[in-house]
């Protein structure tokens, strides 16, 4: 009798992990390289960017040239169209840039029945001494997540400059403590293409960027990860980092990592690159069947035999 019931858990609980699997919250980062109205009229472009979004409960999309306003609300008929399942909304920032003939977008794409959107903040940028850091200032935001762990967490995006990386990822750190004491919060993740690697971030020059120097901060992204769809090129650019111990025990160990869409969908290089010339990347936070199921000592934490054989290290986050 002990033992049928000692079977009948196990399954229960194995049957948790399982679904586990397919409700952690996804959160994801992707450049899509200059996407504006002639992107959008691409058909099967259009078609690879909304089965890539569609994966994330909030997704970070940087490089929207919007100007007409007309690509991101087709972005957003096609996601609910495709995954009826779920509503999708959007939070833009203004356009950003130092001159009139290039401007980006920040652009949040959310499922409203997983997230809520709780606050929004575009950074002014005009800390004295450092007047206009950013060619792209960070349009910060907060949500609600109920199912996750961590339940509210803060977003900083960021776009750097290639030739003033080091400059604007130091210049995050100031970010990071300004939205921290307005929104009274600890729980803040930075996310995006920060050209963080090769040339454009030296060896020589991280010992001048807190945001790699300060023990709060876990870079979550591995090191050697390729986040470039060009066969040529081989470089970490796109980064997660989230601030606090509390944050980084509310992340899926080892979840942290670009999504080969040109791999995972079969494409050419030539038509990955049409869609972006980056992976985008990706991170997921635990939702509150992970702590019922590992309260019973269920070891849910890696689910696959690949996980296993490269994670035989100990499970803790790794700093830079």
């Amino acid at each position: 009798m002990r033992a049928s019931f000692l079977l009948l858990l196990l399954t229960f609980l194995v049957g948790l992990c399982d679904v586990e699997g397919d409700t952690d919250f996804r959160v994801c980062a992707f450049n899509l390289h200059h996407f504006g109205d002639s992107k959008s009229k691409k058909t099967n472009v259009m078609h690879t960017l909304v089965r890539i979004i569609a994966r994330c409960d909030v997704c970070l999309l940087q490089e929207v040239r919007d100007s007409q306003e007309l690509a991101v609300p087709q972005l957003l008929r096609r996601l609910n169209s495709y995954d009826p399942e779920h509503d999708y909304a959007s939070v833009s920032s203004e356009r950003l840039g130092r001159t009139a003939s290039y401007q980006e977008q920040y652009v949040f794409v959310y499922r409203t029945d997983t997230a809520t959107l709780t606050g929004q903040y575009q950074y002014p940028d005009d800390r004295p001494g450092d007047v206009d850091a950013f060619a792209r200032e960070p349009f910060v935001v907060r949500f609600n997540a109920p199912r996750t762990d961590i339940r509210e967490f803060v977003l900083i995006p960021q776009h750097t400059t290639p030739t003033n990386t080091t400059k604007e990822l130091d210049a995050l750190y100031d970010v990071l403590q300004h939205v921290k004491t307005m929104w009274e919060t600890e729980d803040v993740m930075l996310l995006g293409d920060f050209n963080a690697d090769c040339a454009y971030l030296a060896k020589k020059n991280r010992k001048y960027v807190r945001l790699l120097t300060q023990s709060e901060l876990y870079w979550l992204i591995p090191e050697k990860a390729d986040t470039t769809v060009r066969s040529t090129t081989s470089c970490t650019y796109d980064r997660i980092v989230v601030h606090g111990e509390r944050f980084s025990r509310a992340i899926v160990p080892f979840s942290a990592k670009p999504f080969n869409f040109q791999l995972e969908y079969r494409l050419t290089e030539e038509q990955a690159l049409e869609v972006s010339d980056h992976y985008p990347v990706e991170v997921l936070l635990k939702d509150i069947a992970y702590k019922v199921v590992s309260g019973f000592g269920v070891p849910c934490l890696v689910q696959d035999q690949d996980r296993q054989q490269k994670n035989t290290q100990q499970l803790t986050l790794t700093f830079i």
